[in-house]
């Protein structure tokens, strides 16, 4: 196979082997220019700190884990009180440390719609796992902790209307993404996400003026408070990497952090009277560890027929729209194929903007993601990620590319028509996104049993 390695000189070959040096004790050396939409630069130091935390499977009582900070109180009550899993390479190790899991290491999460009593949107995961039995979480405490809104009947324009009874909360699994080359997704700047949404709107502009609305809709910016644009996360809930891995850190193991404290059980939010668990520097070294995870590589089959194939499968996904959202290039980031934009991946049902949900009084800010409104998945490795979608729902990559609905559902259709041979070119083109070299995962790893 011809692999094609879309790290670049000497510092990405180090990263790739980051692993292997720390652990044979090779001399570190400062790595400059490894620069974080978080600040700072990174040393070969906290890279291996970072990696050290990555592997590291947190116990309970276990403030700031294997690299104790002596500068700083050790008062945190480590893994838990709930939590998802004990490390972060428990969720992320195919193909290596940092990728994706399985549909096993899905997380519950919800989403709860504003209403009259709760005026806010509400976002939380239900936690698999938990420090003895009194914090084990259930759906039926979501429930109970945002009830449903009794129906009744309006009189509207001299017509009675009968309001149904109204559950504001939205169970779903989400599957753990791959992290590979997030460091790249991260310098990715606002800018170049809002240029490539407005030339998208260009583009599509002219056609609808002229009745055709078959193009694919230009995605939407998720907005965050103070006017940054969501980059990771399925719903494009976090604007930067530290942002994300905070927040991971806390929600899916239970360790409170500069950032993002701990979730209370039972509460569905952050617990802000609990200690610390990280500290500040642990915290940027795992970012910084994460950031560093190799791009996926582009491998090319040997044989020159299999080339033809790929190239025109390439050529193809461009054709039928597939390039639409899912753009090669960004913000100067090649390969990654992803707009970083919020789509309707599924059909509305009744009117709902997903799920069948509706509220009349209160409907979903603009600055919300709908309930069937995903970020778009860079496609970069996704031949090395299954299963796929928000849900883990698709096994392949054919039933993946089948289930897109809603806005992409042309886009579909469009496959559909093509002959079988262009089918499997398009499947063949997917399949050279690889995984980089990644580290091994370690085999031992334990899971939560969910």
């Amino acid at each position: 196979m011809q692999t094609h390695q879309q790290v670049s000189g000497k510092a990405g070959i180090w990263l790739r082997r980051i692993g292997t040096a720390a652990a044979a004790g090779v001399a570190l050396v400062w790595l400059g220019g490894l620069l974080f939409s978080s600040g700072g630069q990174a040393t070969a130091e906290a890279l291996a700190a970072g990696r050290e935390m990555f592997l590291h499977e947190w116990q309970v009582n276990e403030p700031f884990g294997a690299n104790r900070d002596p500068l700083v109180a050790a008062t945190g009550d480590g893994l838990g009180p709930v939590f998802n899993a004990k490390s972060c390479v428990a969720c992320h190790f195919q193909a290596g440390v940092g990728g994706a899991g399985l549909n096993k290491q899905n997380v519950l999460a919800f989403d709860v719609v504003a209403t009259k009593t709760n005026p806010k949107f509400h976002a939380g995961v239900v936690h698999a796992a938990s420090i003895g039995d009194r914090n084990q979480e259930s759906p039926s405490e979501v429930n109970t902790l945002f009830p449903i809104v009794q129906g009744e009947q309006r009189r509207i324009a001299g017509c009675t209307i009968t309001i149904p009874d109204f559950n504001p909360v939205s169970f779903i699994p989400i599957n753990p993404p791959a992290l590979f080359g997030s460091g790249d997704v991260d310098r990715i700047s606002d800018q170049a996400i809002r240029g490539y949404q407005r030339s998208r709107q260009l583009a599509i502009y002219p056609q609808e003026i002229r009745g055709n609305f078959s193009a694919t809709p230009a995605g939407r910016l998720r907005v965050l408070p103070g006017g940054r644009v969501g980059k990771f996360g399925w719903k494009a809930q976090f604007a930067t990497l530290d942002e994300f891995v905070a927040s991971a850190c806390a929600v899916e193991i239970g360790l409170s952090n500069p950032k993002r404290r701990q979730d209370r059980p039972h509460q569905q939010g952050e617990d802000r009277d609990s200690a610390m668990d990280m500290s500040a520097d642990q915290l940027f070294s795992l970012t910084a560890y994460t950031g560093s995870l190799a791009r996926p590589l582009r491998v090319l089959p040997d044989d020159s027929a299999g080339r033809v194939a790929v190239e025109r499968g390439e050529a193809l996904f461009s054709t039928v729209g597939c390039a639409d959202c899912h753009t090669p290039t960004l913000g100067g980031v090649a390969g990654m194929y992803s707009d970083l934009l919020l789509h309707k991946l599924e059909e509305d049902r009744n009117g709902a903007g997903g799920y069948g949900r509706i509220n009349p009084d209160l409907p979903i800010p603009d600055d919300q993601p709908l309930p069937n409104e995903w970020k778009t998945p860079a496609l970069w490795g996704v031949a090395d990620s299954a299963p796929y979608f928000h849900d883990g729902a698709s096994p392949t990559l054919e039933s993946a590319i089948l289930r897109h609905g809603s806005q992409a559902k042309n886009v579909t259709e469009r496959f559909q028509l093509l002959p079988p041979a262009d089918q499997q070119a398009v499947i063949r083109f997917l399949k050279t996104l690889r995984a980089p070299q990644a580290e091994p995962a370690p085999q031992a790893v334990e899971l939560v049993n969910r």
